[in-house]
């Protein structure tokens, strides 16, 4: 069945008119592509998260994307599969002219591309966010959003430059991921470490290890480090699931005795945008807001 659906797929794909072909950035290298495709499957929620803020609407997505911020970008769009599983059947009925994977899809990119040309779009590395403008700026010449790109870029970069200043003196921070009662810390090199990086925040905890999926850490070790600021992200939240949420978990004698705490500065960030959408501009300005909100209301 799987075999049969790809031969029909190619031989849709072959006959298909395209624009003149541009070169994108992918997670595998530079690959070449025909521009402005009609018809797009996106299967990475940063990805789509970007794509919404240059005004380009998908023609299939994922069934849930945990982020409700976009909804509306998804609406009337065909649902192609979920973020590890792509429904063959639902990608051939579409024929897409082109397929977007990455992140959690990214081991999905070879079967997906005997359907339609596909591209790994995952950002992954010690520079997420010079990954994530790379990728605005790729899409933009791909979609014909050139000039939409530059905006979304210039503000996001003037936010940026507002949030490190604001951030400057204002003394350390952890940043500490909890999943129900587990928590993990995180350093400048894990997966949320350009709020150490690109920020320019000191780490409270220098000498956590370079594990972009963090350390298993317990409430003794947050203590001991003493954060002057204590960014959480709450996993449950994030995938939309019961159990212990972060605050029941840090709310304990030895998280209180930090000075994150006792100053009123743990920050619950947007665990959505953070976990699921890491590297769309609309998260990363979304995580922006919040931290630009706490250092002005810190004085």
């Amino acid at each position: 069945m799987l075999k049969t659906l790809i031969t029909l797929a190619a031989l849709a794909c072959s006959t298909a008119a395209f624009a003149d072909p541009v070169e994108i950035r992918t997670y595998r290298g530079t690959q070449q592509v025909e521009a402005l495709p009609e018809k797009l499957a996106v299967f990475d929620v940063a990805a789509l998260d970007t794509l919404a803020a240059l005004g380009v609407k998908p023609a299939g997505v994922i069934g849930n994307l945990y982020v409700d911020y976009l909804d509306e970008v998804a609406q009337g769009a065909e649902v192609v599969g979920s973020l590890f599983e792509p429904d063959f059947e639902s990608i051939h009925a579409l024929a897409p002219d082109l397929i977007l994977a990455g992140g959690r899809s990214s081991t999905q990119t070879e079967v997906l591309a005997e359907f339609a040309p596909t591209l790994d779009m995952t950002i992954y590395g010690d520079d997420l966010v010079g990954l994530a403008l790379q990728r605005l700026e790729d899409y933009g010449r791909l979609f014909g959003k050139e000039a939409e790109a530059t905006l979304l870029l210039e503000n996001f970069q003037a936010k940026l430059e507002q949030t490190k200043s604001l951030a400057r003196g204002k003394g350390t921070a952890l940043i500490v991921m909890t999943n129900g009662p587990k928590i993990s810390a995180f350093g400048a090199n894990g997966r949320f470490g350009w709020l150490h990086s690109t920020l320019e925040v000191p780490q409270a905890a220098a000498d956590l290890g370079l594990n972009a999926h963090g350390e298993a850490v317990s409430a003794e070790f947050i203590r001991d480090a003493n954060p002057d600021y204590l960014f959480v992200v709450d996993r449950l939240s994030a995938i939309g699931q019961g159990g212990e949420d972060a605050k029941a978990t840090l709310d304990n004698d030895l998280v209180r005795q930090t000075t994150a705490w006792q100053n009123g500065q743990v920050v619950y960030l947007d665990a959505a945008s953070l976990y699921i959408a890491g590297g769309g501009i609309q998260s990363m300005n979304r995580v922006l807001d919040q931290l630009i909100a706490t250092f002005e209301a810190n004085g």
